[in-house]
């Protein structure tokens, strides 16, 4: 498999990661992975394939891969560092109007291991270890779907269904601009709905009802890692990549009016 990549150098290899992949093996994953990829097919002998962050599964984007040792410790110390910054861009259920910044330790659910949540929605006794996470939101455009819109991706739906759509304001979006400070597994899904504007297509923590609505015109999570800024492990010097949109999400925003 070949990988869609953006730079390459001696040192790093920048790669637009393809939705549907995971990144790095886990005991629970069976199918090949990015790792993978980069051991056998990119001969990147390193722990991870020369992995030095993560993607989800379902999350399209910028991923930086280090080619050598050294340019992998020093990528993990800029992250450990925060000197990384790095830039999402979300489709959210409502209306954000302004920016947020949101601060909340994050750990596993208690209640469902696959899942995580902020403390403050369980208290510090109940989920006693959690991680510090902050992340930036600012919206970019506010967008709705139209009536007719409505009416064609819901066709069938009978009278009480669609007035649950209209009554929940359903038709009501944001496409966001989230930048992480730390880097916890589904920070900025989980910061999106302790904020109450859960990320559209989001199997995990949209909802089920909602995210049954949402895969009728948004295929997947709409997050994609739209760009990521490192200073360059041999030159010193900051460095920028940026990732387009896929054309799922493309053709998902096309569902949309910006109002």
């Amino acid at each position: 498999m070949k990988l869609s990549i953006i730079y390459e150098d001696d040192q790093i290899l920048v790669i637009d990661k393809a939705a549907g992949i995971v990144v790095t093996p886990a005991d629970t994953i069976q199918d090949v992975t990015i790792s993978d990829i980069l051991i056998n097919e990119y001969k990147i002998n390193l722990d991870r394939g020369g992995v030095v962050h993560r993607l989800d599964k379902d999350t399209s984007g910028v991923l930086i891969i280090a080619k050598t040792q050294k340019a992998l410790e020093n990528l993990q110390n800029q992250f450990k560092e925060r000197i990384v910054k790095k830039e999402y861009w979300a489709l959210v259920h409502g209306d954000m109007s302004d920016a947020k910044n949101v601060k909340g330790a994050i750990a596993r659910n208690p209640a469902n291991r696959e899942k995580f949540i902020v403390l403050d929605d369980f208290g510090k006794e109940a989920v006693p270890a959690g991680r510090q996470a902050e992340t930036d939101f600012s919206p970019l455009k506010h967008l709705t779907m139209s009536e007719e819109k409505v009416n064609e991706i819901f066709t069938g739906f009978n009278k009480i269904q669609m007035r649950k759509i209209y009554s929940s304001k359903y038709e009501i979006f944001t496409l966001v601009s989230a930048k992480p400070a730390t880097g916890r597994t589904h920070q900025i899904r989980v910061h999106l709905k302790y904020t109450g504007f859960p990320l559209v297509s989001d199997e995990k923590y949209g909802g089920r009802k909602t995210v049954r609505l949402d895969r009728r015109w948004c295929p997947r999570q709409f997050l994609h890692a739209r760009r990521l800024e490192i200073v360059h492990p041999e030159t010193g010097k900051r460095v920028e990549f940026l990732s387009e949109l896929p054309d799922d999400l493309k053709n998902a925003l096309n569902n949309l009016n910006e109002t």
